[in-house]
C-alpha cells in the first residue's frame, strides 16, 4: 500500500461520511419540503406532473438537498401521496406535521414555502386552493403568508 492510495482513501472515507451526515441532518428538511409539495400538489385534487418535476428540479440543484438520491425523493413523495390518497384530511394532517417540525428553523421554513409556491405556480396557474394550501404550511410554521404575496 502506497501512501498515496491511504491518502485517496482517507478522503474518500471522509466525504462519504460528511454526506451521510449531511443526509441525516437535512432529512427533515427534506421530508418537510416534500411535505408542503405533496400538500400544495394535492390541493386541487389532481397532482400535476409539472408539479413533480418542479419539486425534483429544487431537490436536485439544492446544496442542502442534493445529497439525496432520486429514489429517496420519490419515496417520501409517495408516501405521502399514499396517506392524501388513502383520506385527504389524513394526508393534510401528516404532511402539516412533517412540514411543522421545521418552525424552529426560520431560513429553512421561508425557503420551503417559496418552493411551496413555486410548485402551486408550476402548472402556470397558481390558483386559490393552492393557495390556501401555503397559507396553512405558513401558520403551521408561524411564518406570515403575506411575507410571500399570498
Amino acid at each position: 500500500m502506497s501512501l498515496d492510495w491511504l491518502k485517496n482513501r482517507f478522503q474518500e472515507v471522509t466525504t462519504n461520511l460528511k454526506n451521510e451526515v449531511t443526509k441525516v441532518r437535512n432529512k427533515t428538511f427534506m421530508e418537510g419540503v416534500v411535505a408542503g409539495c405533496a400538500l400544495v400538489a394535492y390541493a386541487d385534487g389532481v397532482v400535476k406532473p409539472e408539479e413533480k418535476q418542479k419539486m425534483m428540479g429544487f431537490l436536485r440543484t439544492s446544496d442542502v438537498l442534493s445529497v439525496f438520491s432520486v429514489d429517496e425523493v420519490i419515496s417520501a413523495f409517495e408516501k405521502f401521496s399514499k396517506n392524501f390518497d388513502f383520506d385527504l384530511a389524513v394526508g393534510e394532517a401528516n404532511a402539516l406535521q412533517a412540514v411543522g417540525k421545521l418552525k424552529s428553523k426560520e431560513n429553512e421554513a421561508r425557503l420551503m414555502v417559496r418552493v411551496c409556491c413555486a410548485i402551486g405556480a408550476a402548472d402556470g396557474n397558481f390558483d386559490e386552493t393552492e393557495k390556501q394550501a401555503v397559507r396553512k404550511v405558513c401558520q403551521e410554521l408561524g411564518l406570515n403568508s403575506k411575507d410571500f404575496d399570498l
